[in-house]
């Protein structure tokens, strides 16, 4: 089996150059990176200043209220002047590391444009049949900003801040596909992947913890929250070919189901390429 279509999917979530981006500090913490030619859309906002090499805060915005406000502020404004094409509602934590306090809040809309730290959380569903193993794959509505009418997973979603990791996947299981919460609880975690990407506004550094859920044989998902226009029952096998020769998936979901594989022995440890492809999923670090 030729595993190079794996590789390129890793590859090209991680195709991130620190090229042409400042650090975004606070505290003298780097806490993301922005891309020069939108310091000065930052700095005329009059919520950053840039010195020594780096962008951070203007002195007037001290302590976490202060820079949540404006960061939130910033956000809206943004927005307004068709630098993002959002505003989301959805308070982010701004971080040095995955793990260390928040130093503010900035909404999710602004995390790509300040190269912020973002969680996600991602849920196979899948059924054993008769015929094998299958996996219900959503697609995406076509009104989406975001790679609209590509295959997703059954639910998935960013992780706000303020919201536990099983509060949150309840609320996408049910917004995403209609599952119940005792269903959604019966999800069980099985790690992260991460990721580091450039978009043409900035860049991510993306966390996506992964879940498997099995579902019984007549389990229909129904969307609540108009993010997903139909969902297929797919063989295993429909699944890997075309994550391994397609370009159907949400970029993101391949480096999912690309786990999912090598967890349920989908994979040969022993072929070429195999420890890259396991390696790679922790792209980010």
């Amino acid at each position: 089996m030729d595993y190079d279509g794996y590789l390129q999917k890793i590859r090209a979530c991680n195709n991130y150059t620190a090229a042409d981006k400042v650090p975004f500090v606070i505290d003298g913490k780097r806490v993301g990176e922005v891309k020069e030619r939108y310091i000065p859309y930052l700095l005329q906002s009059g919520l950053f200043v840039q010195q020594d090499g780096y962008v951070t805060f203007h002195e007037s915005a001290e302590g976490y209220d202060a820079r949540t406000e404006g960061m939130m502020a910033f956000a809206e404004m943004a927005y307004r002047d068709g630098i993002t094409d959002s505003f989301m509602n959805e308070p982010y934590a701004v971080r040095e590391t995955p793990g260390s306090e928040p130093l503010c809040l900035a909404d999710r809309s602004v995390a790509t444009l300040l190269g912020l730290i973002a969680f996600g959380q991602h849920i196979n569903g899948f059924v054993r049949t008769r015929e094998g193993l299958k996996m219900w794959i959503g697609k995406r509505a076509y009104n989406r900003g975001y790679e609209p009418g590509k295959l997703d997973h059954i639910a998935a979603g960013g992780l706000p801040y303020g919201i536990s990791l099983a509060e949150n996947l309840v609320k996408e299981c049910y917004e995403e596909a209609g599952i119940s919460e005792a269903t959604a609880r019966r999800a069980k975690a099985t790690g992260l992947v991460s990721y580091r990407y450039d978009y043409p506004r900035g860049s991510s550094r993306d966390i996506i913890y992964c879940y498997d859920l099995e579902l019984p044989e007549d389990f229909q998902p129904v969307n609540t929250d108009g993010e997903v226009e139909a969902f297929y029952l797919m063989d295993i096998e429909e699944v890997v070919q075309i994550v391994r020769t397609g370009n159907d998936f949400k970029l993101n979901c391949n480096l999912v189901i690309i786990d999912f594989l090598i967890r349920h022995g989908y994979l040969d440890p022993e072929a070429e390429g195999y420890f890259e492809i396991v390696s790679g999923l922790k792209g980010y670090k």
